[in-house]
């Protein structure tokens, strides 16, 4: 489950009523949950929690797949999922394998996505967007000259803008999915202690001291 509550249609306000009509019809998203898509739909009745950020995101979601941009779609999809393959939110990485697809990307890339860097599949541009795409997420931003002028050689400045954004973008999304599990990034944290055996040692590096002969 979400770690925040979820708002149910009849309390959500009126932006986000369209939405869930759109997305689960007559249901109740908290008591039926559930997408087309196959995703849970949690996101939305939790974001739904703050009117004014649901709205602010859905905006967000609109300014990038308006007609007004620049740069190619696919290009900006391949950002958005390596950002969510590279963040580890299984929410952002297989939505936009999804999205991939509907703008034209081939299942070859979409497979090789998480390997990029060894995949021979990828043209220059893509590799540039790729990599630059890892120096935002990866590296907070701290991309190499030479990976910013492999940008410039293929892409306008207005398009490197919109890539940055849109993909710091879906890095803050895979963020916040992760942070208050939603969607299918409601899993349990794998890094835990693993229980030893009964009555074993708790010096568990005993086995390298040297001793006395």
């Amino acid at each position: 489950m979400p770690r925040l509550r979820q708002i149910r249609k009849a309390d959500a306000h009126e932006s986000a009523r369209k939405v869930y009509e759109l997305l689960f019809g007559d249901r109740d998203p908290v008591d039926h949950p559930g997408t087309a898509t196959g995703t849970p739909g949690n996101w939305w009745t939790v974001f739904a929690g703050a009117p004014d950020i649901f709205d602010h995101a859905v905006a967000g979601f609109q300014l990038y797949r308006s007609p007004r941009r620049k740069l190619n779609p696919a290009l900006r999809e391949l950002g958005q999922t390596r950002a969510g393959w590279a963040r580890g939110s299984q929410f952002v990485y297989s939505q936009h394998c999804k999205a991939a697809r509907s703008v034209g990307i081939d299942e070859e890339k979409i497979r090789a996505i998480p390997a990029w860097q060894v995949a021979d599949c990828f043209s220059a541009e893509e590799r540039a967007v790729l990599a630059y795409t890892d120096a935002l997420v990866y590296d907070g931003g701290r991309a190499a000259d030479g990976v910013f002028a492999a940008l410039k050689d293929h892409f306008s400045d207005e398009e490197i803008l919109e890539l940055t954004y849109v993909t710091a973008l879906y890095d803050l999304h895979a963020v916040i999915s992760r942070a208050l599990k939603l969607e299918y990034d409601d899993v349990a944290e794998r890094i835990v202690e693993v229980d030893a055996p009964k009555g074993a040692s708790s010096d568990v590096m005993a086995m390298v001291d040297k001793r006395e002969s």
